[in-house]
């Protein structure tokens, strides 16, 4: 623990004698200096829920299975997944031992602050949360716009509909205003949608895999599933094996794995809705993250013996490979069903990503860092909700998707930046804890002797992801082939850095102390 956090402890020790009413999630808090606003009615399933069903494999595999199958194909989809869920887990074990020590919604940018320098806590906690918050924007925008293009898909069957991308923006709006609604009237709700969610996601998930692997007609080789490589990024035939070496296109082509094993730090983000959360939140984050490699590996077998005819999958024309290879195996009615249960968990998935997202932005707002910090840090006192960051969430995730109107590849670099963004979010306090080992003190989920070894390596993996998926991903490189994610983040660092130095840094000093801000108000109200 850096001498800033010891501070911070001195200082709201005093504190939470008087806020103590038996709660010890509540004196937890009050420790690290916030008052408990919102309500904390989860537990440990519901803690595993919302990030479950953020990660919802049956939402990124899919969304990103026509890039699989061009980007290296079978065999970069099968053991890429395996390479990248070993790294994430260790990710997020790393995590989880943060989170332990620091359970607040504030996540990572909170952790920074108490895992740096005091010299360096504001800068850290301020970077960290603005990619934080570049990520969780992303990761919105890509599930919603992936539902809406299922959506799209399902309506081409047995019509003769053809989407544009006008018609998906429109959809994809009205997805979002209906997430945005669930999240601020249905708040009471989310429980037990985070309940149902998850049954969504496992019974569902299993139920296609069985369903396309039993009905359909013939089924692809172990050699095709396992050994294929398919290079198919060359708009103009010579794809990137050629130009630059096959390998190129392994490191760009795990995308669709690393993408799908994203967002887990729901987890913490809802650790002050918690109990237990010192507990609950890592545990919630490390069972999100296995269970879901494991399913989301057997999906992707699934999907690929059940190709009936490659070059007639990837040239859908639903515009979607899973909901072809789904039509080709059960037919049009089966495929219908199939397709509402898919569509169902990408809406869940989306409803819970805005809550997280939301979350992220209370917690920032409430500390001071993101513009009109005093109109978003309000929670709603009836329903105990920040709904002004849920309808702030909705926008910013709406305006990120506008490029797709225009650009080829913008869909796949909206998941770039969502990988980006929460990933380096994630090392720069996994990172601080390695640099600062030290002076760290551990919460009740911790990996002993194995903490530093999996952090570093946790660190280098995510240094490693963030320079491959900003890298071009279609050759030749022009206006509608650019991955545009480098201009998102490139966006971000400038301003996020820009006005740090040119104002920020006199007035944000990183996660703010209520209570003690608390304590200074009432003494100062019993002088007068």
């Amino acid at each position: 623990m850096s001498s800033r956090s010891s501070d911070v402890e001195g200082r709201i020790t005093t504190g939470t004698t008087v806020l103590s009413v038996g709660n010890t999630d509540e004196v937890e808090l009050a420790r690290m200096g916030y008052k408990q606003e919102l309500k904390r009615d989860l537990g440990l399933l519901q803690n595993f829920g919302v990030s479950f069903s953020i990660i919802s494999v049956i939402t990124g595999v899919p969304s990103l299975f026509l890039f699989g199958l061009n980007t290296g194909g079978p065999a970069v989809m099968v053991w890429g997944w395996i390479v990248v869920a070993t790294f994430s887990m260790l990710v997020g074990l790393a995590m989880g031992e943060v989170c332990s020590a620091h359970p607040t919604s504030g996540g990572p940018y909170f952790w920074a602050a108490m895992l740096s320098k005091p010299q360096h806590a504001a800068f850290a906690s301020w970077v960290t949360g603005w990619f934080n918050l570049l990520g969780q924007v992303a990761v919105t925008t890509s599930i919603s716009f992936t539902t809406a293009n299922f959506i799209s898909s399902v309506a081409t069957f047995q019509t003769d509909y053809t989407p544009t991308p006008a018609t998906t923006i429109g959809t994809f709006a009205a997805v979002l205003v209906v997430q945005g609604l669930v999240n601020t009237f249905g708040v009471h709700l989310l429980r037990y949608l985070n309940n149902i969610s998850i049954w969504w996601h496992a019974v569902g998930t299993t139920a296609l895999i069985i369903a396309i692997l039993a009905a359909a007609p013939s089924h692809q080789s172990a050699k095709f599933v396992f050994q294929t490589f398919i290079d198919k990024t060359g708009v103009d035939g010579v794809g990137w094996s050629q130009r630059a070496s096959p390998a190129y296109v392994v490191v760009i082509g795990i995308l669709m794995a690393q993408y799908s094993l994203t967002g887990f730090d729901a987890s913490a983000h809802m650790t002050e809705e918690t109990h237990n959360a010192a507990v609950a939140g890592p545990v919630g984050i490390v069972m999100a993250i296995g269970i879901s490699a494991v399913l989301g590996w057997f999906l992707i077998l699934g999907l690929l013996f059940s190709i009936q005819d490659l070059d007639h999958t990837v040239a859908s024309p639903t515009g979607q490979p899973v909901a072809q290879i789904i039509l080709d195996t059960v037919g049009e009615k089966g495929a219908i069903v199939l397709m509402v249960i898919v569509i169902g968990a990408m809406f869940f998935c989306g409803t819970f990503s805005v809550t997280s997202n939301s979350r992220m932005m209370y917690a920032f707002a409430r500390d001071g860092g993101i513009p009109g910090h005093k109109f978003f840090h309000k929670v709603d006192m009836k329903r105990k909700s920040p709904v002004r960051t849920v309808w702030l969430a909705c926008t910013l995730s709406f305006l990120l998707a506008l490029p797709s109107l225009g650009s080829a590849v913008a869909f796949s670099a909206a998941t770039s930046i969502a990988t980006i963004g929460l990933y380096i979010s994630y090392a720069i306090p996994i990172f601080l804890r390695v640099l600062n080992r030290e002076s760290f003190k551990r919460g009740p989920f911790h990996l002993g002797s194995f903490s530093y070894p999996v952090a570093l390596v946790a660190v280098v993996w995510i240094g490693f992801i963030s320079i491959a998926f900003i890298l071009p991903q279609e050759n030749p490189v022009n206006s509608q082939s650019l991955n545009y994610a480098i201009v998102a983040v490139g966006i971000v660092v400038t301003y996020c850095l820009g006005f740090w130095f040119l104002s920020a840094r006199k007035w944000f000093t990183g996660p703010v102390n209520q209570i003690q801000k608390a304590w200074v108000s009432m003494l100062l109200t019993l002088l007068k």
